[in-house]
């Protein structure tokens, strides 16, 4: 940005809050009253709610039920397993915002405040404890981080580096940690038939985002590749995978896909709904590479050449930064879209989140209680949604994505 535009730019002025409601909410009669009859509908759904929520809403269905919203079937004197990897992410994600600040400071400081908020509800005094050790675990990763990457360069350059590999290492660590092995007393093998609950949503979640990512990328530089061969092919997988909905796939995974295998080779239920939802977002996720790839000029990548790069040069240094800060927007929607359809897995028998809450309210003991087990339900899948929806606007912000 040159000094010109700098001096062109009209000076910031605070408006205060009487001079901020007059402008916005009160600029004109019409949108005066527009904003008093706002106020008057939210006066009427807020005081209608809260009197529900605090005096006839029975959350004992939620506390009675936690465990199994959480990890469903899950062995409940190995729950401590979950707990562990929990506790692992907060100390990653406070060391995470010790060394990079940026956008993991409003993730971390998130994560430590949903921590504590839950700290005071009326669970177990175990509960309660592990939940405030685990806001401790945020800070104390922070204050770690700070400390350790202040010191130098290039220490702060090798922890960084460690950090990074723990979060490449954590998923692995997750799958040995859940499933265990078999024959051993301190680590038990723990069927994929009793994950449930949000551990499942959340698995599913995160190996489909993890996985369709650099497929769809993959997919995405196939369809503009100059062979016929992985073009045709790549055209014929998004094609063929974008005109069916998730359901068949889903239902291909685990009805038709058997049928194709020997008798002897099973494969788990889990597995095959990871890989479905996978090849699914996959498909997605490639077209909307392919929109940033498109954005990227060609006078660019004519100078790259120029310049002596090649081909793989050009596309990693070149065209890919640009094209996928592009479609940041676009990415992440899918993302969020693809965590909310985890719940189509509940049609195939996996006990996700949102299954869990049925099978609750088939209890006789809580019969009609359905209006809290699915908000309680909505919340946590808002919850996740907007910290995706929040990083993504940060880092729109810090990549300048629509200003440059």
């Amino acid at each position: 940005m040159t000094a010109d535009s700098e001096v062109m730019r009209p000076p910031r002025t605070s408006l205060g809050v009487l001079g901020w409601l007059r402008q916005n909410l009160f600029s004109t009669w019409y949108n005066a009253l527009l904003t008093l009859f706002s106020a008057w509908l939210l006066y009427i759904f807020l005081t209608g709610f809260l009197r529900w929520a605090l005096t006839v809403a029975r959350w004992e269905v939620i506390t009675a039920n936690l465990r199994l919203f959480m990890v469903g079937q899950y062995p409940p004197d190995q729950v401590w397993r979950v707990q562990v990897l929990v506790s692992l992410i907060a100390l990653l994600f406070g060391l995470s915002w010790g060394i990079w600040k940026g956008i993991l400071r409003g993730l971390a400081i998130g994560l430590a405040t949903g921590f504590g908020l839950l700290a005071v509800l009326p669970f177990s005094p175990g509960v309660r404890i592990w939940l405030f050790s685990n806001l401790i675990a945020v800070f104390i990763g922070f204050i770690a981080g700070h400390v350790l990457s202040s010191r130098s360069e290039r220490g702060r350059l090798w922890l960084a580096r460690g950090t990074l590999i723990a979060w490449l290492l954590l998923f692995p660590v997750t799958v040995v940690l859940l499933h265990g092995f078999s024959g051993t007393l301190w680590l038990p093998a723990v069927g994929t038939n009793l994950w449930g609950g949000l551990l499942l949503t959340f698995l599913l979640a995160v190996v489909g985002i993890l996985a369709s990512f650099p497929l769809g990328v993959l997919l995405a530089l196939g369809r503009r590749s100059e062979l016929i061969v992985i073009r045709g092919f790549s055209i014929l997988f998004i094609e063929l995978v974008r005109g069916v909905p998730l359901v068949t796939i889903l239902f291909m995974a685990q009805i038709m896909l058997p049928l194709f295998l020997p008798p002897e080779v099973r494969i788990d239920r889990v597995i095959r709904a990871m890989v479905g939802i996978t090849l699914f977002s996959a498909a997605y996720m490639a077209e909307n590479v392919r929109g940033g790839l498109q954005s990227v000029p060609e006078g660019q990548v004519e100078a790259a050449r120029a310049l002596g790069l090649s081909g793989p040069l050009i596309l990693l240094l070149i065209v890919l930064p640009q094209a996928l800060r592009a479609v940041i927007p676009a990415i992440v929607g899918q993302f969020i879209s693809l965590f909310k359809d985890t719940t189509l897995v509940a049609i195939i028998g996996l006990m996700d989140l949102l299954n869990v809450g049925r099978a609750v309210l088939a209890n006789p003991q809580f019969l009609g209680l359905h209006r809290e087990v699915y908000l309680f339900v909505a919340v946590v899948f808002f919850i996740f949604s907007y910290a995706m929806s929040y990083s993504s606007y940060k880092l729109e912000a810090a990549l300048g994505v629509g200003e440059r």
